[in-house]
């Protein structure tokens, strides 16, 4: 398959036209009209080269079904115990700002870019990006971020300075989306740490497809901030 380079306008190609490893086009910026086309349509940016970013979709795709989250019993004592006070779209830049500074190994080195924290910081703005924060006595120690379209949430990528606050964070995203009756959550491409927290692996024209009907839905756009979260199940 090509690998497309992208025109000014903010389209791409057929995300089915990527390539095996999952590279689909170069270049273009992020801006809220390509970053929402690219989502609706399969495909993300995964990281910039040389001041161009590379946008993939990947086959398979890694998937979270909100009900099919496990939560160890380690993970359900730290919850239950309040160790962590958990806010929406309170901090979002300080999320993504922490989640640049992180280096993963199956990463590249320019990850999260200036170009990406401008453009998802616009579409936080905007009411499409949310954030989750996990405090600890007042300190920020944990977060994720993603974005939101139809029932569908776009997980980007998450932090944590205090062991298991990331995890916490998901944990109350998985139960407020379930709220909400969202879909699924794109966990993106495979890894060890989602599939023992319930992820599973599809091929991407089935992820396409589930993708096509989750955005039917009106997106609910805004800040989903409810207040501090304190107790353990708090949607049950």
């Amino acid at each position: 398959m090509p690998v497309y380079l992208l025109p000014d306008e903010p389209v791409f190609p057929p995300a089915n036209e990527a390539e095996e490893e999952g590279l689909l086009a170069i270049g273009g910026d992020f801006s809220t009209d390509r970053l929402l086309n690219a989502y609706a349509s399969g495909i993300f940016p995964w990281f910039v080269h040389e001041g161009e970013p590379y946008w993939f979709s990947p086959d398979p795709r890694l998937v979270l079904f909100p009900d099919k989250l496990k939560v160890s019993k380690s993970l359900e004592r730290i919850i239950r115990s309040d160790r962590f006070e958990v806010r929406m779209d309170t901090d979002f830049e300080a999320v993504i700002r922490q989640c640049a500074r992180i280096k993963r190994a199956h990463e590249p080195d320019t990850w999260i870019s200036d170009e990406f924290i401008e453009g998802y910081t616009n579409l936080y703005k905007k009411g499409f990006a949310h954030s989750v924060e996990c405090y600890h006595k007042g300190e920020l120690v944990g977060g994720l971020y993603g974005l939101s379209l139809g029932k569908a949430f776009f997980g980007e990528s998450m932090f944590f300075t205090s062991p298991n606050a990331s995890k916490v964070a998901l944990y109350h995203l998985v139960k407020q989306l379930m709220a909400w009756d969202f879909t699924f959550i794109d966990c993106q491409v495979e890894t060890e740490h989602f599939l023992r927290m319930g992820a599973m692996l599809m091929p991407r024209t089935e992820y396409l497809n589930m993708l096509e009907e989750a955005i039917k839905t009106p997106t609910r756009r805004g800040s989903w901030f409810t207040g501090p979260v304190f107790s353990g199940y708090p949607w049950e």
